[in-house]
């Protein structure tokens, strides 16, 4: 009887283990960057088994009537650590979530805030809300298992339902939440979310620090806009999609990459080079940010596609 118990055990333990995916995300501390603003800065790696998926920046936002998320993460762990990190610093529920844009490392978290507080409103770009229901969701759901090995099993997809509007403005409690959406910038579904009162930005991946992302859904001179935008705002806190935080200085590099690589391409298309072509020298004028992650995986890609845009450009 006593083996037959064990067995059972072992039998429960193993299917929850199937069901609600594997170890958790190791704590991550979460840095105060501003009065009421904390910031969890993830690895800046692409999501893999070492790091469970976990590699945005989420940031979380006490205010007097509860507390508002910002990008909760990639998977149902990862949004469980999120919350670990949360209620160390306060007992308020979650009322308010925020999604930058419609890639899954930075929402997918979603899920753990739903399970722990299901009266939390879902904030998003309606693009965003749009792209996710026609089964975007489901398919970063799909890589995040692949790039993870399996690791963000269990994961499911709590799609926003709270279509967000450019200069909106959403009281919770005493702190004003303003909006910033974009027409087609990192992707066509981005939003960056001001703390008025803290002086902060939330960029979304409009903004990388330390960090060169894809590409693939964006527009090089869309990005360049929001990317300016953001620093025209002169604020005193960014938190950018990936990388530190901080102040005007971490806006500026990522905007300077954007310009000097599309006018490098735009130039050198104009001298009938293609894109395997012109590589050298558009590698060799962003020598500044060769250090950054993921800079090599990324480059020949972003000159492909920046060439792309250039041609199209001549038909607008």
């Amino acid at each position: 009887m006593k083996q037959l118990q064990t067995i059972i055990t072992i039998f429960l333990v193993t299917t929850s283990l199937a069901a609600w995916g594997a170890d958790p995300v190791p704590d991550y501390p979460a840095e105060k960057l501003s009065e009421h603003v904390w910031v969890i800065h993830g690895p800046t790696e692409l999501p893999n088994p070492g790091n469970k998926g976990f590699m945005n920046n989420p940031a979380f936002v006490i205010t007097g009537a509860g507390v508002a998320v910002i990008d909760p993460g990639s998977t149902l762990e990862t949004g469980r650590m999120v919350l670990r990190q949360i209620r160390r610093v306060t007992q308020q529920p979650v009322t308010h979530v925020f999604a930058s844009h419609i890639h899954g490392d930075h929402w997918l978290g979603n899920q753990a805030i739903r399970e722990d507080y299901p009266a939390a409103r879902f904030y998003a770009h309606p693009a965003m809300i749009e792209q996710a229901n026609a089964g975007e969701a489901e398919s970063w759901v799909k890589i995040m298992d692949q790039l993870t090995e399996g690791a963000s099993k269990g994961t499911e997809a709590v799609i926003p339902d709270q279509p967000l509007t450019d200069g909106q403005e959403i009281k919770v409690g005493d702190l004003t939440f303003r909006v910033y959406l974009t027409d087609w910038a990192h992707t066509r579904t981005d939003a960056m979310i001001e703390v008025v009162e803290d002086s902060l930005l939330a960029t979304g991946d409009n903004v990388l620090y330390q960090r060169i992302g894809r590409m693939d859904d964006g527009s090089f001179r869309g990005n360049l806009a929001a990317c300016e935008q953001a620093h025209g705002l002169q604020l005193q806190h960014y938190i950018p999609g990936h990388g530190p935080s901080g102040g005007p200085e971490v806006i500026k590099p990522f905007c300077n990459y954007l310009q000097v690589l599309y006018e490098k391409v735009a130039e050198l298309y104009e001298q009938g080079l293609s894109d395997f072509e012109m590589k050298d020298t558009v590698v060799e004028s962003l020598s500044a940010f060769q250090d950054w992650s993921g800079f090599k995986d990324e480059i020949g890609k972003h000159i492909s596609l920046a060439l792309l845009e250039v041609e199209q450009a001549e038909f607008e």
